[in-house]
């Protein structure tokens, strides 16, 4: 209250988070988002109503107490702040700059109904990022259990899941394919959205808590889910998530300059090749780049093509800007960075040179029909209208499926049709001890639902072990 006795004002605005200029980001991979200063995270912090009945709540998949980590960065206990995050987001730095905030803990702010919602997930980054600029100290140790949990894949699930389940004192070893830890975190998701120190710093929190990491272990081969079980595993969680490329099937996809976005992400994030030759894995991005998708991973594609030198990025979308299904964030980054978008069209062809590389597309317009299974209208082709593009590089980016090895290499493991393990709500698949989550189980989604699933599994793996 002012000494009026009135009320303070209501600030409608959301305070604004400093980025590079679009002129300047797009010449190279630095963090584009620069998070906030403390008198932002404050100002910010001091439009939370506080209410009686909070709503943010329920739109966050890991349960974070968000009223109370908001009012102790009102109050100035960072401290006190971040550990109020981390008793149920171990990775917070990493979801305040990925995750879909707006569609979820921020779409039930009640402010949001007379304004802009309150900013929770740049206020999470902001409590992050303080932490671990003054270093995160060791976290208070469980006491053993004596329990054994395998954990198979380092992605967003499997590392939440080794989290939540070496708080609660039981042994963790988690197997990573892969040479480093993080899954989609470190291949896919580009520098300039989420520095991958930020992610290394998140896995080092995760073994602070007790978990072990096995890196280049493909589960599947090196082992199989019944050969962990029988090494004194009393559990298993599966969170490989969904790493396998979806192609259009067309003519000429086979042609040189033509990426799945993985294999292209992969090179650039991973094998660091917008550090080449300084890594020793090179890249080859041509003046006019085409990327056929509209999601994140397609953002993520067309804005490392521009940085690594392309002079123009168009995405071609076979809908219209309203289904695009990337985070509208993006999407604004990416126009101002000067990408394209063509709607309402697909490819049907690629042309290629004499030498095998991709020279040119041809594409046919679309028009919208009812909705499909995605509740987004259907696109159909308009027949004769047919046209062409040049381009010299080509990223499909439309979508990811789970890799098979496990789904084969596993007797008794109920798979859908499109490659998706079968579990009840808790995770928990038909064979004894064997849990999965994330990507692997709803097809790719988002980086926060993933983490929801490998949080709602690590409780049901608990109940399950400590009844063994």
């Amino acid at each position: 209250m002012s000494e009026s006795g009135a009320k303070p004002k209501i600030q409608k605005e959301s305070v604004q988070m400093c980025k590079q200029k679009p002129e300047v980001r797009k010449r190279n991979f630095n963090e584009v988002a620069l998070g906030y200063s403390e008198e932002q995270a404050l100002a910010e912090a001091n439009r939370c109503l506080q209410c009686p009945k909070p709503q943010c709540v329920k739109g966050c998949p890991v349960e974070i107490d968000i009223p109370a980590f908001i009012k102790l960065i009102k109050e100035g206990k960072y401290d006190e702040s971040i550990s109020k995050v981390k008793e149920k987001n171990s990775l917070p730095a990493i979801c305040g700059r990925v995750c879909p905030q707006e569609e979820q803990c921020q779409k039930f702010c009640v402010l949001g109904k007379m304004g802009d919602p309150v900013s929770i997930g740049r206020l999470e980054r902001f409590v992050a990022d303080w932490e671990r600029q003054k270093g995160t100290g060791a976290p208070d140790e469980a006491s053993p259990t004596g329990k054994r949990v395998a954990i198979i894949g380092a992605g967003p699930a499997g590392l939440t899941a080794a989290a939540d389940l070496a708080k609660l004192g039981h042994e963790v070893v988690v197997f990573e394919a892969l040479h480093f830890p993080g899954g989609v975190l470190m291949y896919g998701i580009p520098e300039f959205r989420l520095p991958k120190s930020i992610v290394q710093a998140e896995v080092d929190y995760v073994k602070k808590l007790g978990a072990q990491f096995r890196q280049n272990c493909l589960v599947g081969r090196t082992y199989t889910i019944s050969e962990l079980l029988d090494r004194g595993f009393d559990a298993v969680f599966i969170g490989t998530g969904a790493g396998l490329p979806q192609f259009l099937g067309v003519p000429g996809e086979n042609l040189g300059g033509i990426y799945s976005a993985n294999e292209f992400l992969i090179r650039v994030n991973l094998m660091k090749a917008y550090k080449f030759p300084e890594y020793d894995t090179p890249i080859r991005v041509g003046k006019k780049v085409a990327v056929i998708g509209a999601g994140n991973v397609a953002m993520d594609s067309a804005r490392s093509a521009l940085r690594l030198g392309a002079e123009e990025v168009c995405i071609v979308y076979r809908r219209s800007r309203e289904e695009m299904p990337a985070r509208q964030e993006e999407i604004e980054n990416a126009e101002e960075e000067g990408i394209v978008c063509k709607f309402l069209a697909s490819p049907i062809r690629f042309v290629g040179d004499d030498k095998g590389w991709v020279k040119g597309m041809e594409c046919i317009c679309m028009e919208l029909g009812p909705p499909d299974d995605s509740g987004r209208r259907r696109p159909i082709p308009v027949k004769g209208s047919e046209f062409a593009m040049p381009v010299d590089t080509v990223v499909i980016a439309i979508g990811r499926t789970p890799n098979p090895i496990i789904q084969r290499t596993t007797e008794g493991l109920q798979v859908t049709k499109w490659g998706t393990i079968v579990t009840n709500d808790d995770g928990k698949t038909r064979l004894e001890g064997v849990y999965a989550g994330g990507d692997i189980v709803t097809g790719e989604a988002t980086v926060i639902s993933a983490m929801g699933a490998g949080k709602k599994a690590a409780k049901a793996i608990h109940e399950y072990v400590m009844k063994k």
